[in-house]
């Protein structure tokens, strides 16, 4: 977990634990650059801010997958780039025999979120990130109607983020940005991510320049967060910008 800001939220929102925002996507559609943005933005607000990386922080047993995908299927390691490209063979494996484990290693995952939400409510964090989430793993799953009832089982039984942001992107691009699958998978994942959004309730983000997705993000969170985002953005007058941070950390919970 990456603290972001040094400031601490204000009483009022200490009480009604923080607010949790999640980050979704294909690989390659810029999760991290508005996550960075976004922590920038809520940080400058005097808001305190943690990140939570799905992978790292949450999976069960995520090294002895990542061997494994490495042992049985040759999976290349590291992470792709235009100039470095990686040859990934883990959740692209959409043989019969894998949804079976899928569908053990997801529910573990999401009793592990739902006991590190719980503990997340009882802390006086403003603002908790999340870099991927649940619905990142449900994506993978096939179109079939045992996996169908899977998902919404899950979806019911694991914690919902208040925002949960579904960061669309062309598969081609998000291919050049990070060449690591097939474009014939990403364009499958793309198609099962939108899917999933309906039933999830997520926040799809249309493609756009980086400064584009940023604003239509920090709209919506300021949406959440009340007007006085907007407003801290515009005053110039110290007090008064002062006034709107404090008033900002309380209405992060309103």
């Amino acid at each position: 977990m990456t603290n972001i800001s040094t400031l601490p939220p204000s009483p009022a929102s200490s009480a009604a634990g923080p607010l949790i925002i999640s980050f979704s996507g294909v690989d390659g559609a810029g999760k991290s650059t508005q996550i960075e943005a976004l922590c920038g933005s809520l940080a400058a607000a005097g808001v305190t801010v943690d990140l939570l990386r799905f992978w790292d922080d949450v999976t069960a047993l995520g090294k002895l997958r990542e061997v494994s995908s490495h042992l049985f299927f040759k999976s290349e390691k590291g992470i792709g780039s235009p100039q470095k490209p990686v040859d990934r063979r883990d959740k692209n494996v959409q043989a019969w025999y894998m949804t079976l484990p899928r569908f053990v290693f997801y529910l573990l995952d999401a009793l592990r979120l739902k006991i590190i939400t719980a503990r997340l409510r009882r802390k006086s964090t403003g603002v908790v990130i999340f870099d991927r989430y649940l619905f990142d793993e449900l994506a993978n799953l096939p179109a079939s109607g045992l996996s169908r009832a899977y998902v919404r089982l899950l979806l019911k039984f694991g914690p919902r983020p208040r925002i949960a942001f579904l960061l669309d992107a062309d598969p081609l691009r998000a291919r050049a940005r990070k060449p690591e699958y097939p474009l014939e998978f990403i364009q499958k994942n793309r198609a099962a991510y939108l899917n999933l959004s309906a039933l999830a309730k997520m926040t799809v983000v249309s493609p756009g320049t980086v400064e584009e997705v940023a604003a239509r993000i920090r709209q919506e969170v300021f949406a959440h967060c009340g007007k006085f985002y907007e407003a801290q953005n515009t005053l110039t007058d110290s007090k008064k910008t002062a006034e709107v941070r404090e008033v900002l950390s309380s209405q992060l919970q309103a």
